[in-house]
């Protein structure tokens, strides 16, 4: 967990806990576990037991259905005569 940035496109939280090998913000990381739990009781349990590259895809499963911002646009230059 060396992230320096959340993993999800656009956040630039800082890292609060794992999903998958990649980190998240406390934000994300309670949508993930929103996510977990709508998808049943069984999916929730059995990721505990899931390999890395399990859990990875469950999170890249997941990051397809968040809804991508705009991409922030840098402070514009002023003219300069």
């Amino acid at each position: 967990m060396h992230d320096t940035n959340c993993h999800v496109t656009n956040c630039l939280a800082k890292p609060y806990a794992p999903a998958g090998t990649r980190s998240v913000c406390k934000d994300h990381f309670l949508s993930f576990l929103t996510w977990r739990r709508r998808r049943g009781p069984q999916m929730f349990h059995t990721y505990a037991g899931m390999s890395m590259a399990e859990r990875d895809a469950i999170a890249a499963e997941w990051i397809k259905t968040l809804r991508v911002d705009d991409v922030p646009t840098p402070a514009p230059k002023l003219c300069q005569p």
